[in-house]
């Protein structure tokens, strides 16, 4: 009998990048400024995959019949918010100076997509590092002394439900869960806030996610807080709550970015005590 014919091994695709070691993770913070607030998670997931390529870096490939660069990404902000505070990181098969590769990033990606640092990491999904976001947002028409008490409301109530549609159907969310702090007072001064008052608050990383729009629509519910035109909106730090206050994933507490105003941790029900947040 014959033996049956083996078949032969699968040729390598042409272009196949051949598989090499990781030898370093860094974690890079950039910003989304202007009108590049107004790009998807896509775009910013595609500006960034041809950047690695424009400037020379040793990017490590996913294998398969399509690959990638290997960089993973954090969840982003919903397009139309702008961001002081994302995360991504970059598998390297040779280790690079974190500075020179902040600057080659920076040059290479679209304006209003601005690499902030650069540093080594230390592994682990940055999701799981990534669980409050502090974020400032813009009323404009409102006077400070309306936003102040409508904070002071909306904190006060034991729930606050929203509702979004999602291509699923309506989802019902309670904004009052998610938020653990929230501040208004005046924009600062010589800046180019005139005529709104300056809204703060921090927010629970949660599944369904809360965004700002969600507190703000409660907000409208409760306090009757409405805006004479759309609130600009901003992620100014993300991280974890510890005792010296927010701070990003891998590194020590929130800059210059982050900083501005004092907020105090103030949740219904088995939340934690109140403490200030520098």
């Amino acid at each position: 009998m014959t033996a049956p014919a083996t078949r032969p091994a699968p040729a390598a695709r042409p272009g196949a990048r051949p598989a090499a070691p990781v030898v370093q993770h860094v974690l890079v913070t950039y910003a989304k400024r202007g009108r590049m607030r107004f790009a998807s998670h896509r775009d910013v997931s595609r500006a960034f995959e041809r950047a690695v390529r424009a400037a020379g870096v040793p990017m490590a490939w996913s294998a398969g019949f399509s690959p990638h660069p290997k960089i993973s990404y954090a969840s982003g902000p919903q397009t139309g918010v702008a961001s002081e505070a994302e995360y991504l990181t970059l598998a390297l098969v040779a280790a690079q100076d974190p500075a020179r590769l902040r600057l080659a990033l920076d040059t290479a990606l679209p304006d209003g997509i601005d690499v902030i640092e650069v540093r080594e990491d230390g592994g682990g999904t940055l999701n799981s590092r990534l669980a409050v976001s502090e974020w400032l947002v813009e009323l404009p028409g409102i006077t400070p002394a309306a936003a102040t008490a409508a904070a002071r409301q909306f904190l006060a109530a034991t729930e606050a439900h929203v509702e979004r549609t999602t291509k699923s159907g309506v989802r019902r969310l309670d904004a009052r869960t998610a938020v653990l702090a929230m501040t208004a007072g005046p924009p600062a001064v010589g800046g180019r806030h005139d005529g709104c008052a300056i809204m703060r608050m921090v927010v629970r990383h949660m599944e369904p996610a809360v965004r700002p729009e969600d507190v703000l629509g409660a907000l409208r519910q409760i306090a009757g807080l409405v805006p004479a035109a759309p609130p600009a909106v901003t992620r100014v730090a993300q991280g974890v709550l510890g005792d010296d206050g927010l701070m990003g994933p891998s590194r020590g507490p929130r800059g210059e970015a982050g900083a501005a105003g004092t907020l105090t941790r103030e949740a219904p029900g088995p939340a934690p005590a109140p403490m200030d947040v520098p």
